[in-house]
Formats: C-alpha cells, sequence, structure tokens
C-alpha cells in the first residue's frame, strides 16, 4: 500500500494516472478528499495517523511555499510511527530560499530504511499561467532575461517516483530532473509560438514588481545556480527527457 501526497497537484495527478493503469494499490491524501481520496491535514496528526494504516511506501510531495518543511516533517512523523519503509521525496533543484523549504524534508527522509530524493528543475506546466495573455495576444512578463533553465515535463518526474516507489534500486540515491534542453523564457513563447501558431512575445518584468520572497528566489536563478542539465531522467527511464515542445503540442491549452 502506498500513500500519495500532492495527488490533486500537477505531478500527483500523474503518480496517481501511473500507478491506477499499473492496479498497484494507493491511497491519495487530501486536505479536502473527494471521491477515493483520504483525509490527511499536516496540523492534524491524527489524521496522518488514519492515513498512513498498513502504509509501506509515501510519495511525499508537499505545497510549494513556506509551509513546506512544516508539511513534510508532520507526514514524516506519521510515516515513521506507522512504520514506513519507503519515501520517495520530490524536491527541487536547490536554488535561493526553496533550497531551505526542503532542506529539512530532504533530511527527514534519508532516516528511512529506503529513500529517494528527486530534485526537480522548473516544470513545463509553470508555463500555463502565460495561458490568458497568450489568448489575449498580450507580452509574456519575463523576469529572468535570457537565463535558461533545464524545463522538465511533470510527467517524466511522475514516472522517476513511481519507478522509485516501486523498485528497490532506487534506494539511497539523489536524482536531479531536467529535461534535455535549457530554456530560457523567450525560448519557451518561441516555441508556443510555433506549436499554436500565433505571434507572441515577451517584457521584462523587474524584480521589484515581484513579491520580495519570490524575487528572492528569481536573484538566484539569475545567478545561473540551476542552469544546467542531468541525463537522470533517462538513466532512469531508459528513453530521453521529453522535451518542452513536446509537451506543449500536446498539453498547451488552445484558446
Amino acid at each position: 500500500m502506498l500513500l500519495i501526497t500532492g495527488a490533486t497537484g500537477t505531478t500527483g495527478r500523474e503518480v496517481v494516472r501511473l500507478l491506477t493503469d499499473r492496479e498497484v494499490a494507493f491511497r491519495a491524501l487530501s486536505r479536502t478528499p473527494t471521491g477515493d481520496q483520504v483525509h490527511g491535514d499536516h496540523t492534524d496528526p491524527a489524521s496522518l495517523d488514519r492515513a498512513m494504516e498498513g502504509v509501506d511506501g509515501v510519495f511525499l510531495l508537499g505545497p510549494g511555499t513556506s509551509d513546506l518543511p512544516a508539511y513534510e516533517l508532520a507526514v514524516l512523523d506519521a510515516a515513521e510511527r506507522a512504520g514506513v519503509r519507503k519515501v520517495v521525496k520530490l524536491s527541487s533543484i536547490p536554488v535561493g530560499p526553496v533550497a531551505g523549504w526542503h532542506g529539512p524534508g530532504e533530511e527527514a527522509t534519508r532516516a528511512f530504511p529506503a529513500w529517494t530524493l528527486l530534485r526537480a528543475s522548473l516544470f513545463a506546466t509553470n508555463s500555463v499561467q502565460w495561458a490568458p495573455r497568450v489568448a489575449a495576444g498580450e507580452p509574456i512578463p519575463n523576469p529572468t532575461g535570457t537565463t535558461k533553465l533545464g524545463v522538465v515535463d511533470p510527467r517524466d518526474l511522475a514516472e522517476v517516483a513511481v519507478r522509485a516507489l516501486l523498485d528497490d534500486d532506487h534506494h539511497g540515491r539523489t536524482y536531479t530532473l531536467t529535461g534535455p534542453e535549457l530554456l530560457s523564457v523567450p525560448d519557451q513563447v518561441a516555441v508556443l509560438s510555433d506549436v499554436l501558431g500565433r505571434p507572441l512575445s515577451t517584457v521584462d518584468l523587474p524584480l521589484t514588481a515581484l513579491p520580495p520572497e519570490y524575487a528572492e528566489g528569481l536573484r538566484a536563478v539569475l545567478g545561473g545556480e540551476g542552469s544546467f542539465l542531468s541525463d537522470d531522467v533517462a538513466a532512469v527511464l531508459g528513453r530521453p527527457a521529453v522535451d518542452y515542445a513536446t509537451w506543449a503540442r500536446e498539453n498547451y491549452p488552445r484558446a
């Protein structure tokens, strides 16, 4: 029995889909459960204890906010109480304040008998936030200039996570998961322009126009800390990582 946290998010939904296809027994954890999901709230330890009953492995995916350490440590404490053997944590390439958010959860994950850390680059799906501007023909705000990142398809992240959950060969490994190419925001917008068949452009956005916490993280990105590629997706899956153009053709919203 597996417990999937973050089951309604971009990557969590794909993990749920893959496990369902493989007919693997799992529970999907949610603060506001619907359908077959189970209730669990990191501020309510008893709810986590109930969700952990009979669980052998946990996919740990917390919120992308400063609440992340509290959420992950609460889930991992419940997993320890329940005698869970394996934890696969979706983390982030350590850049800026987000690295600090993930640090406590990474350290606690390593205390389990079997563990795998998945440090992901920028999600391809982050560009969906541009869809209203794309539909309106408005420029896409660009706070990162020409800085390039290894934009990764969350479906690849989910496939690696499922391999790690189901196969003990990944115990004790820390994978860095990127796409196959480095792309800037203008590069991504150029791909979308080609895929969607419409002219698109960007407009520079100063960091001072952003919330301070977000701006702090982007300063680290602008310093190039996350501008590299890894072949870990290909090594685990035995195929190349999906590129941004393929993801966009198959997933980007059409107006």
